[in-house]
């Protein structure tokens, strides 16, 4: 799962410049990160590749209000609203962007270039058609937020069961690199969320993080397939409500305006 997405930097950050909240550059550099470089591929009236601040700007030309985050998963179209088309390459990214007030979407490709040790990581958005539609199981931040509180405790009890096999001092120096990477969700969001979606977003971060952990922890405590599938299933519902609860966080801004001008 990924615990800070491409597509979340991207909506969040978007959201804060259409807002007025941020300049192009601060946006850029933020949604950028740590990769080399972002084009948008595919934006309407643009025969090649742009760079975000074009990007932005000719999306907001476009009638484009907001940005919001869609995290799908096999068999879970969360965020998303159609067309198949759409939906399968978000899907085969596992993330994607859904244009509130235009009827377009962002998917991205990711590349990497380099030799070892010196990795260069390309993004390419590409800008496709959508349906506007209401985004697929997303939940309001007060719903995400409550069930957040019972999957942790879920998450929590499947990794201890883990440690008390034997995987010992080895995953506790995980779980607290883990939490240290999660308390990074203060800087995802940009200005313009409320308190709250922070507040879901880290939880959520945490929870995907412990899931990670769970599921890349070798074979932990299962000594047969059948207790590995077991694991499998019991953290299946715990990774789907920490997508919905990121999904909730990044996509309140939009929401909060939306309700705002009814």
């Amino acid at each position: 799962m990924l615990i800070e997405p491409r597509a979340g930097r991207l909506a969040a950050w978007g959201n804060a410049l259409l807002a007025g909240l941020v300049s192009p550059d601060e946006a850029v550099v933020a949604i950028v990160g740590d990769d080399a470089v972002h084009r948008v591929a595919g934006l309407p009236g643009e025969p090649a590749p742009v760079g975000l601040t074009l990007a932005l700007g000719r999306l907001r030309a476009l009638g484009a209000g907001g940005l919001r985050l869609a995290l799908p998963a096999p068999g879970h179209p969360l965020g998303l609203s159609g067309p198949p088309e759409f939906n399968a390459r978000a899907l085969e990214a596992a993330e994607a962007v859904v244009c509130h007030g235009a009827a377009l979407g962002l998917v991205p490709e990711v590349s990497e270039a380099g030799p070892a040790g010196d990795v260069h990581v390309e993004v390419v958005w590409h800008c496709l058609p959508v349906r506007e539609a209401p985004p697929a199981d997303v939940p309001s931040l007060g719903e995400a937020e409550r069930e957040l509180a019972e999957a942790l405790r879920e998450a929590t009890e499947v990794l201890t069961r883990l440690d008390v096999a034997g995987s010992g001092p080895v995953a506790a120096a995980a779980i607290e690199a883990y939490r240290a990477r999660a308390e990074r969700g203060r800087e995802v969001l940009a200005p313009g969320y409320p308190p709250r979606a922070v507040r879901v977003l880290e939880l959520a971060q945490r929870v995907a993080a412990l899931v990670d952990l769970a599921h890349g922890n070798g074979h932990g405590g299962a000594v047969s397939a059948s207790e590995m599938a077991a694991r499998g299933e019991a953290l299946r519902p715990v990774e789907r409500t920490a997508r919905r609860a990121m999904v909730a966080a990044y996509n309140s801004a939009v929401e909060e305006r939306d309700r705002g001008t009814r």
